[in-house]
């Protein structure tokens, strides 16, 4: 079985968790990580929007520092999984990527954890890229809560406004 963990900030651990309660003895774990490239283009045009063109372009800064986090986050997630599996960094649209390494890697499984609105249940409790990727996946996939949302019941639902009771009809 090859499962695939997708590593994003902030929901990193809840997936690695997961991923050794559920992953079987002798399963190819594979440890995702993605960086959108755009961020340092967006970081390198905040910059000179607020200090103009004549400064330093922080975007190789940005990648160094990028590059380094997820070295770090990858070895953490290791550690925390405390068995084997092989560490995957690539660049590109994280939703994309995702999805592109599940089909590279024949992925049984993908584990990822929720991203969006963590107050309470419901389809907001997804971000963007990963309601694509649980919607794309060409594999099974667990999702999973980085922590246990606050309010876990739906709102109730709308009460129909009263309406008025037809007029009996008349007799002729």
């Amino acid at each position: 079985m090859n499962v695939l963990v997708w590593l994003a900030e902030g929901t990193w651990a809840a997936a690695t968790d997961a991923a050794a309660r559920h992953a079987p003895a002798g399963a190819r774990i594979t440890l995702l990580h993605v960086v959108d490239p755009a961020l340092a283009g967006e970081v390198a045009g905040a910059w000179t929007g607020l200090l103009g063109r004549g400064h330093h372009d922080p975007g190789p800064a940005v990648e160094a520092v990028a590059a380094a986090a997820e070295r770090d986050l990858l070895a953490a997630a290791a550690d925390r999984l405390g068995r084997p599996a092989t560490p995957v960094a690539r660049r590109g649209p994280a939703e994309r990527e995702v999805v592109a390494a599940c089909n590279e890697l024949a992925a049984d499984l993908l584990v990822v954890a929720r991203d969006g609105d963590r107050s309470r249940v419901g389809p907001h409790s997804l971000g963007r890229q990963t309601r694509f990727v649980v919607d794309h996946a060409p594999c099974e996939v667990l999702l999973v809560w980085p922590a246990a949302p606050l309010v876990t019941e739906p709102p109730p639902l709308p009460h129909p406004p009263h309406l008025p009771h037809p007029p009996h009809p008349t007799v002729r």
